[in-house]
C-alpha cells in the first residue's frame, strides 16, 4: 500500500478517470498483489486441459457420451471465454462428440440474455457459425429440470439441455464474490444456467443474513454449498477456470474435477486478491472498470465489498465512492428490475431490510436487500453516471466526478480525512489487521 500521493487514475468504463484528493485529506492506494502473467496463454490453456487434477482427460470423458453443454460466462464477467472454449470444444471432438451434438449456454443466471453481437465478442467470430448457442429462460418453467432440493432445502433447478446432456462442462473466472466467497467453480452452472427457484432461495435474505455468506470464504459458506450440491446434482464434471489480474493477465489456469481444479484456483487467488491495510478508513475510492460498470446493478458491487469485507473497509458513517458511467442505467435484465423497482419505491434502507425479512423477494432484489446494509453503514456516492436521476432513485448521491464527492464528504466527515483508493476494488479485498 502505498501513500503520500495527491493524484490518482482508477478505471472509468474501458478508459480511466484521473482525480485529485483535496489538501486536508491523507491518501494511500491498494492493489492486489502481482504474480507474472502466463508468457503463452495457449500453450498453458493446453497444458491445463492435458493434465487435468483428479480427473480424466475431457476427451477420455466424451468418449461414449452422445452430446454435451458447455456452460460459459456471460459479458458481466471478464473471462476469457474466446481462449478457453475452441480448446475444449477440440478436446470433446476427439472423445467423438460432433459439434452437431454441442451446446452453448451463457450462464446469464437472471441478468439479460446476451446480442449476436456480444456472443461473438465473448466466444469468437466462429464458435456461434460451429456451436448452438443459448441464452437459457430462468424464469421459463418450461426450460428447466427439477432436480429436487439440496440437503437444506434449496430447490435444484436447471435448464433442460444440462440436466439432459451426457457430459456438462464450464468455465469460470475466479475472484473474491460477495456471496460465494470466490466466484467459479460450480457457480457458473448451478446459478448461470439454474433456474428463478434456485436463484432465488440462494440470495434469500436468510442466506444473505448468514455469518458465513462472506467475501473470500468457502468454508462455512452455505451459498457455496448449495451452489456445491447443486451443480453435482445437475452432472457438471469439468471445469476450466482462470485467475486474472487487475489488468485482466491471465495468471492461472486450471482444469479437472470442479470440486478439486476450484480449491486449486482459489489457492491462487487467494494469494492474489487479498491485500492488508492497517485499520479502517473515513472514505473509500472504489474503482470497478468495464464490464461490471456497465450498469448500476453490477457496479454497486464496489461498495458492498468495501462493506462486506471480513472486516468493513470503511469505517461506520463513512463513504464509499464509485466511478461508473453505467450507460445501461441500472440494468435491462429481470433481475436489475427488480433491483431498481425495489431500491425506487421504498422509503428507506431500513424498509428494504424490514420488508424483504419478512416478505422475501424476487431475483435480483438480493443486491437492494445488500445495498441497504450498505447505506445504513455509510454513505454511497456514484460519480460519472449518464443518468445521475437513476442514482438518485437507488438512494445513492450522485456526483459530477469523484472530487466532488470528496468535497462533500470533507464538508461532512470534518478535518482529518483518511482516503483509501482501490483502483480495483472488486479484484482487491482489502483485510483489515486491527480496528480503530
Amino acid at each position: 500500500m502505498s501513500a503520500s500521493r495527491r493524484e490518482f487514475s482508477i478505471p472509468f468504463g474501458v478508459s480511466e478517470v484521473v482525480f485529485s484528493v483535496p489538501r486536508g485529506m491523507r491518501a494511500s492506494v491498494l492493489k492486489s498483489n502481482s504474480l507474472p502473467p502466463l508468457r503463452n496463454v495457449a500453450e498453458a490453456v493446453s497444458k491445463a486441459l492435458q493434465n487435468p487434477i483428479a480427473s480424466p482427460r475431457l476427451s477420455e470423458l466424451a468418449r461414449g457420451a452422445r452430446n454435451a453443454v458447455v456452460v460459459v460466462t456471460d459479458n458481466t464477467r471478464a473471462c476469457p471465454d474466446h481462449l478457453l472454449v475452441p480448446p475444449i470444444l477440440s478436446e470433446l471432438n476427439e472423445g467423438g462428440i460432433p459439434d452437431e451434438n454441442i451446446r452453448i449456454i451463457i450462464g446469464t443466471g437472471m441478468h439479460r440474455p446476451l446480442s449476436r453481437q456480444e456472443i461473438e465478442d465473448k466466444l469468437g467470430r466462429d464458435i456461434g457459425k460451429r456451436i448452438q448457442v443459448v441464452n437459457p429462460q430462468p424464469d421459463d418453467e418450461t426450460s428447466l429440470a427439477d432436480l429436487g432440493t439440496t440437503e437444506s432445502g434449496i430447490p435444484i433447478t436447471v435448464n433442460r439441455l444440462v440436466a439432459e446432456a451426457n457430459l456438462v462442462v464450464s468455465t469460470g473466472i475466479v475472484e473474491p464474490h460477495q456471496y460465494a466467497g470466490y466466484s467459479g467453480g460450480f457457480k457458473t452452472v448451478a446459478i448461470g444456467a439454474g433456474g428463478e427457484p434456485t436463484i432465488r432461495a440462494t440470495h434469500s435474505p436468510q442466506m444473505l443474513d448468514h455469518p458465513g455468506t462472506r467475501l473470500a470464504r468457502i468454508e462455512g459458506n452455505p451459498f457455496q454449498e448449495a451452489i456445491a450440491e447443486a451443480g453435482k446434482r445437475a452432472g457438471l464434471r469439468f471445469i476450466v477456470n482462470v485467475v486474472q489480474d487487475e489488468d485482466q493477465n491471465l495468471l492461472a489456469i486450471k482444469a479437472g474435477e470442479p470440486s478439486n481444479a476450484f480449491a486449486a484456483t482459489v489457492e491462487v487467488a487467494s494469494r492474489v486478491f487479498t491485500a492488508s491495510i492497517p485499520h479502517q478508513f473515513d472514505v473509500v475510492v472504489a474503482g470497478v472498470g468495464y464490464p461490471k460498470d456497465v450498469n448500476l446493478y453490477q457496479a454497486s458491487r464496489a461498495a458492498s465489498y468495501m462493506v462486506f469485507a471480513p472486516v468493513p473497509v470503511v469505517r461506520e458513517g463513512g463513504a464509499v465512492i464509485v466511478p461508473a458511467p453505467c450507460p445501461e442505467g441500472v440494468g435491462t435484465g429481470s433481475g436489475e428490475a427488480a433491483f431498481y423497482r425495489l431500491m425506487r419505491s421504498a422509503p428507506s434502507p431500513r424498509h428494504i431490510l424490514d420488508e424483504a425479512r419478512q416478505f422475501g423477494y424476487p431475483p435480483g432484489g438480493q443486491r437492494a436487500f445488500v445495498m441497504a446494509k450498505v447505506l445504513e453503514w455509510c454513505t454511497v456516492y456514484v460519480a460519472g453516471c449518464r443518468n445521475p436521476q437513476v442514482v438518485a432513485e437507488c438512494k445513492m448521491v450522485p456526483v459530477p466526478t469523484v472530487e466532488d464527492a470528496l468535497h462533500d464528504c470533507a464538508l461532512r466527515l470534518g478535518k482529518d480525512i483518511e482516503v483509501l483508493v482501490v483502483p480495483h476494488s472488486l479484484q482487491t479485498l482489502p483485510v483489515v489487521k486491527e480496528s480503530r
